[in-house]
């Protein structure tokens, strides 16, 4: 990935994502997405390799989801 940096501010994730900077504060402190801390006043970077690993897993447990819910439209869930 030339030009891409390899750390990624939370604000950098936010937007990826295109969520809230809170929200992937809040994936780092589970450790839901891995992140290290710098600096004295320690701030949050996210490799850009562990965010798309992130996003994949994503796509794989989202697909898992799909799989175990699937949709009903409203014609069949009448008839249950």
């Amino acid at each position: 990935m030339p030009g891409t940096p390899r750390f990624l501010t939370l604000a950098d994730v936010a937007e990826t994502l295109n969520t809230s900077s809170a929200q992937v504060y809040a994936l780092v402190r589970r450790g839901d997405l891995p992140a290290i801390k710098i600096g004295g006043r320690g701030q949050w970077r996210v490799e850009a390799s562990a965010l798309e690993e992130y996003i994949q897993q994503l796509y794989v447990d989202t697909k898992a989801f799909v799989a175990e819910h699937p949709f009903l439209e409203a014609t069949d869930s009448a008839e249950l």
